[in-house]
């Protein structure tokens, strides 16, 4: 039975397929058309989809959308007559939209999908659509380990829900409650992105990133005027505050008011307000996140908890659940977001629909998050010397030999093997890696690799062995999805002069034995690196630390400020000779930037719209 999953139209479209409950592919659109968070139909991953599983259009037996189109034009309607006669010019600015695309979007898959693959089959009668916050929830506990658990999803908005509760037990899942829009944790998280001056469904992270530089000192206006948390997690927005039902914009003049002041301009100087107000609402987020759970755990007695959605990409938040012991264990859909949705759309299917039970498993289904393609060494030689670059040819040994000798003198090197990784994060298969040990590496990648805000931290990939030797941190976290202390050990004391600077003024300063990875609360974003799952990346770290004695290095995404993570041997090429990674590892062919020819070199300052 192949299952075919995809989400699309709002943001970070993605394909999966399933083949008898089991994982065989995943990928976002925007790694092949090379825009970020394409949310175009993803023709391109589903074609990578199949390929990946040997098969022919006509083997899907079931297409899955992620989430129901009517139920959704349904809550859009609701909402602008609720709201009338505010909101007239968005409303007017969208209904043609819907009306001529999104309100009809079952023909318009169906018609999609026989432009892409095959005019003969009749697309509408294999096509299925499940619910958004379902799609979220079934990503999350199919993929896990844990025969039980209960599931928490969070995110801006799906049809109507914004926040649910699910029980899964084996092959069954069922939902227990919900919180509905307007009231969302995670469009609250988005207007505060919006009004420092972020993208919203884009710059969340940063906002995440920027908190540790900034004082809480923004939470009681924000629990005094913008959401009452009851005892339980569950919460009411006061939108008064905000502009998202009905307006072009996530805030408005109340919310300038209450914060004195207006929303800072995308790309304008970052003030201490703008640090104050990003840990002030992640203060608030973690406040709701460990008040649910703990809810859960009373109500439901369940000793596992999945996350997905959105709003499990905050890592900061996953740590600090982690750490409060609240439940036993918990795993978080490396996909949370809306791609995910793809894999979970297909997995809702298969369990739910059409009843297939479930295969068990002590450990999670997701194989590292590695689904995406990858290229054989023959095809790495060829496509390289198409281009006209330059490399050699190594033992997979040397290659290592050579790429540890690289990261101690210092140099960044761009880390391009195997399978592509699924969801937003790299964990080793298309990544920029460089020393963690070094006190100026933070800085170099910003500006000069990354060409990115100066304030973002930098994730350490650290051996699953030596983890808890480094971190403050004893579990399993593949994904890179929680945040956990430098060990103390590690960490260097602050003078008291350090201690009283302000904002940016504290990126500098050197706080532990590995500062390229230690955020300014002496915090960092943990993947742990397993042999099973990726053991050349594994053997790269633990040669590392034979030499150096340090199991800890960088990892950050292969791609600059505005692009979508490198797909293709090609993708990576351009990207190494655009920006300032020195050495390039693909497959076993190693690159050297002294070697390259110059003329093949582009300016990729400007290459992709900002994120």
């Amino acid at each position: 039975m192949n299952i075919l999953g995809l989400s699309a139209y709002y943001h970070d479209s993605a394909a999966c397929l399933l083949r008898d409950g089991e994982i065989i592919a995943a990928a976002q659109e925007e790694r092949f058309t090379r825009k970020k968070h394409d949310a175009r139909f993803p023709a391109n991953a589903i074609h990578y989809c199949l390929q990946a599983g040997r098969i022919d259009a006509t083997e899907i037996h079931h297409i899955v959308f992620y989430d129901k189109p009517f139920v959704k034009f349904e809550r859009l309607l609701e909402t602008y007559l609720a709201f009338a006669p505010r909101g007239f010019v968005s409303f007017s600015k969208s209904m043609p939209v819907w009306l001529k695309d999104k309100l009809f979007q079952k023909a318009t898959i169906a018609s999609e999908l026989k432009a892409a693959l095959c005019q003969e089959v009749d697309w509408s009668a294999r096509l299925l659509f499940s619910e958004h916050h379902l799609s979220h929830a079934a990503s999350a506990f199919y993929a896990s380990p844990f025969e039980d658990a209960a599931v928490l999803t969070m995110d801006g908005v799906g049809e109507w829900t914004t926040t649910s509760v699910a029980i899964g037990t084996g092959s069954d899942l069922s939902l227990l409650k919900e919180i509905h829009f307007p009231h969302s944790l995670g469009l609250l998280y988005s207007a505060f992105t919006y009004y420092t001056g972020f993208k919203v469904n884009s710059g969340e992270y940063k906002l995440m990133g920027l908190a540790p530089y900034g004082e809480p000192r923004y939470v009681g206006l924000i629990r005094d005027h913008l959401i009452d948390i009851k005892d339980d997690g569950s919460f009411h927005l006061n939108l008064e505050y905000f502009d998202y039902c009905t307006g072009l914009t996530m805030t408005n003049g109340s919310f300038d008011a209450l914060f004195k002041g207006q929303a800072r301009r995308p790309e304008g100087r970052l003030t201490q307000r703008e640090m104050d107000l990003a840990a002030s609402i992640q203060v608030v987020t973690e406040e709701v996140v460990l008040k649910l759970a703990k809810s859960i755990r009373d109500t439901t007695g369940q000793s596992n908890l999945c996350l997905a959605g959105g709003v499990a990409l905050n890592c900061v938040a996953n740590g600090k659940l982690l750490r409060s012991r609240i439940f036993d264990q918990i795993w978080i859909q490396p996909a949370a977001g809306d791609a995910g949705g793809a894999l979970g759309a297909a997995l809702s299917a298969h369990h739910l629909m059409l009843k297939k039970r479930r295969k068990p498993s002590n450990k999670d289904h997701m194989q590292g998050a590695y689904l995406g393609p990858e290229f054989s060494q023959q095809e790495i030689e060829a496509r390289l010397s198409r281009i006209g670059a330059r490399f050699s040819s190594l033992s997979e040994a040397a290659l290592i030999e050579e790429v540890v000798r690289s990261l101690i003198e210092g140099k960044a090197v761009g880390w391009h093997q195997g399978r592509m990784e699924f969801g937003p994060r790299a964990l080793g298969a298309r990544s920029i890696i460089a020393d963690a040990r070094s006190p100026t590496v933070q800085k170099t990648l910003n500006l000069k690799v990354k060409f990115r805000e100066s304030f973002r931290p930098f994730a350490p990939s650290v051996l699953r062995e030596d983890v808890s030797e480094w971190f403050d941190l004893d579990s399993d976290s593949p994904y890179m999805l929680l945040v956990a202390n430098v060990r103390a050990d590690k960490q260097m004391a602050m003078t008291l002069e350090q201690r009283q600077m302000f904002g940016i003024d504290k990126l500098n300063v050197q706080r532990s034995a590995v500062p390229a990875i230690t955020h300014v609360d002496y915090s960092a974003r943990v993947q742990t690196v397993h042999r099973d799952t990726n053991p050349k990346y594994h053997r790269l770290i633990s040669r590392f630390k034979e030499l150096t004695g340090c199991p800890v290095i960088v990892n950050t995404s292969f791609n600059v400020r505005g692009e979508p993570v490198v797909c293709t041997p090609e993708d990576a090429f351009r990207c190494f000779m655009g920006t300032g990674i020195e050495v390039l590892a693909i497959g076993d062919c190693f690159l050297s930037k002294q070697r390259q020819d110059p003329t093949l070199a582009t300016d990729y300052t400007n290459a992709y719209e900002l994120d």
